[in-house]
């Protein structure tokens, strides 16, 4: 379980409370826009029945960047096993402007989880946020020929859904990774979205920088949304920066995401 919530002192967006068991730890650099935090799961993977709970604030007019230290990695599980559970909540206030940044999620043949991302902001609050999934070790040549997957983004605005994004993918996730309406035989996929009240204008400016991928955006309502297909997690990562650099003002990415 982790608990981390800021607030505002004067100019400066500061640690207001930080509550922290089992394995998910976070850590603070050195800022330079705003407040940086890092987590990290010291486990070193998540595997079935790990259940990981994490609750993010944000009071009035902050400004946080929340990265993860590395690729979080969902091992094998057993067919009895039950998927792992992860739940993270996150509360934005008026003003206030999250950067969600963790790194991919590797997916190893027969992984069994339930993930759910769930976001509250004020109207006039700020999220950008990334989701990554590799299915499989490219290295090693590996495929899903088995696993159970659901992945969910929840966004409300004001009180309002804006966005329920859910992917779910049960038995052997490589044959219908190659459909053409779904994957079209893409092992890696992304999603990026940025709700602000600035969202719509930037549209062009992340498509032209999209545009040596294999990837889509469109804007709508306050909201940008963008889909990204490549062959394994090095192609997808070269998009994602890009695309996280474009709709960051080109302000690099935090440290960890370079290691």
């Amino acid at each position: 379980m982790l608990e981390i919530a800021f607030r505002r002192r004067g100019e400066r967006t500061v640690l207001a409370d930080l509550r922290q068991e089992g394995c998910l730890k976070a850590r603070f650099p050195r800022p330079h826009d705003g407040l940086e935090a890092v987590t990290l799961n010291t486990s070193g993977g998540i595997a079935g029945g790990d259940g990981l709970r994490s609750a993010i604030t944000l009071h009035e007019a902050t400004r946080v960047t929340l990265a993860a230290q590395a690729a979080e990695r969902f091992y094998r599980t057993l067919p009895s096993d039950l998927p792992a559970r992860i739940r993270t909540a996150v509360t934005l206030a008026p003003g206030a402007a999250l950067e969600w940044l963790p790194q991919e999620a590797i997916l190893f043949d027969g992984c069994a989880f339930d993930r759910a991302l769930d976001v509250t902001m004020a109207a006039d609050a700020a999220f950008l946020g990334v989701e990554s999934l590799v299915f499989g070790r490219a290295a090693m040549g590996e495929r899903l020929r088995s696993a159970r997957i659901a992945d969910a983004i929840r966004i409300r605005r004001g009180g309002q859904l804006v966005l329920h994004d859910s992917i779910r993918l049960s038995g052997r996730v490589e044959a219908v990774l190659a459909r053409p309406a779904v994957a079209a035989g893409a092992q890696a996929v992304a999603t990026l979205v940025l709700v602000a009240p600035d969202a719509e204008s930037r549209l062009e400016a992340l498509r032209t920088a999209l545009a040596p991928f294999e990837a889509g955006a469109s804007a709508w309502n306050g909201m940008l949304l963008a889909r990204i297909l490549a062959p394994d997690g090095a192609a997808l990562r070269a998009a994602v920066v890009a695309g996280l650099e474009c709709l960051r003002g080109g302000r690099s990415l935090p440290r960890v995401w370079m290691c």
